[in-house]
């Protein structure tokens, strides 16, 4: 007998085949997009830091010792950040540290420290 095609047996190990292969590919793609969203949240949370920083840098003087915090709106999103300074060992240097906040009661996603000089 001469056969021409597939048997059924043969099409459903390749369905089988295809299957597996495609669930594997459809969890590598789902992972990177999760990994790409935590890197964008983590590049965008450092950019809302450094404006912070920046801005209290333009403002001058002695960073304060209270907790300052706020929001802003940076790639569509709002922002929650929270500033406070610390004092150091050396009287001529202040630190401040900047935390920022994806949802006003997540945990910080970015921490960001920098230290002042104050000359006298």
């Amino acid at each position: 007998m001469n056969q021409r095609g597939m048997t059924l047996l043969e099409v459903m190990v390749a369905m089988v085949i295809f299957a597996g292969a495609s669930l594997a590919l459809m969890n590598s793609l789902g992972s990177q997009i999760m990994a790409l969203q935590s890197m964008e949240e983590s590049v965008f949370g450092s950019w809302v830091a450094e404006n912070q920083m920046v801005d209290l840098r333009l403002a001058g003087g002695w960073p304060a010792l209270e907790k300052v915090s706020g929001k802003g709106q940076l790639a569509g999103r709002t922002w929650y950040w929270q500033r406070q300074g610390e004092t150091t060992r050396d009287p001529l240097l202040r630190a401040v540290e900047i935390q920022v906040r994806s949802q006003p009661n997540n945990d910080p996603r970015i921490h960001l420290r920098s230290y002042f000089f104050h000359q006298p």
